[in-house]
């Protein structure tokens, strides 16, 4: 079997495993990795980040579809605000994949890896912000959307990170913050998917078994991997001391930010 191969299998139980435990989108770790293994694999330099974002954000695809339903069967979505904030995300991914596509490979490194702190720091100190406010109007939601939709496009995350501090400041519950997040990261991934294989589509120097910026045969085999490990990791969620982990994993973001910024500069 392909040493890759394997490699790519282990990536998607521990993403997988993450995701259960943490309840964080599995496609920040991906991303981060995959950067450093395409580079090893001496992928062409000005394609090893965007093959990791449009990879990454297709696998969200799937966990965001398995994370909805769960929500969904607890009445945690708020198809509501779901309705009034998929046209703004559907814009705003296609300009944050259009913005990935067109931005120096060092500009868009450098900018995931201040998200990667950004996520780290908010882990790490967990922070949550005060219910101040009610929900806009449906303009106010879908323009909310076009923001969060381009932010999770171009850092290729399904917008948990951002959807439920905004719920949640809005004054939705965070069940349904979280329930209605999930059900959001289904467009914000299938949409940013799209948008990344239109970005990479004829590109040249491209690996084989490409679809634009997306490597199907890495993405079966990391979606396989975090299939089988996510349920083991929601439930070990209850036996774990979490709030210590989630410290730990944000060191681990941190140190792999940091280390994409000395990749990019060196």
């Amino acid at each position: 079997m392909d040493l890759w191969l394997i490699a790519y299998f282990f990536l998607g139980t521990v993403a997988g495993f993450l995701a259960g435990l943490l309840g964080i989108g599995g496609s920040v770790i991906i991303v981060a990795v995959l950067t450093m293994i395409f580079d090893a694999q001496g992928v062409a330099h000005e394609h090893v980040l965007r093959l990791a974002l449009g990879t990454g954000m297709a696998t969200v695809i799937f966990t965001s579809l398995a994370s909805l339903r769960a929500h969904h069967r607890r009445g945690a979505v708020r198809w509501d605000v779901v309705r009034d904030m998929t046209p703004g995300v559907i814009i705003g991914t296609f300009i944050g994949t259009r913005i990935a596509g067109i931005v120096p490979t060092r500009g868009l490194a450098l900018f995931f890896s201040f998200f990667l702190i950004c996520v780290a720091t908010q882990m790490a100190l967990d922070l949550k912000p005060s219910a101040k406010r009610n929900l806009p109007g449906r303009f106010g939601v879908a323009g909310v959307g076009v923001g969060i939709g381009a932010l999770s496009g171009l850092v290729a995350v399904g917008g948990g990170s951002l959807t439920v501090p905004w719920l949640s400041w809005c004054n939705v519950r965070l069940q349904h913050a979280i329930g209605t997040s999930a059900a959001m990261g289904l467009p914000i991934a299938f949409f940013g998917t799209l948008g990344y294989i239109w970005q990479g589509w004829g590109r040249s120097g491209l690996p084989a078994a490409t679809l634009g910026y997306v490597m199907v045969p890495v993405l079966a085999t990391i979606v396989v991997g975090s299939v089988l490990t996510a349920p083991f990791g929601a439930r070990m969620a209850h036996a774990l001391p979490v709030p210590t982990l989630k410290k730990a994993f944000a060191l681990l973001l941190t140190i792999l930010a940091v280390k994409m910024v000395w990749g990019v500069w060196s």
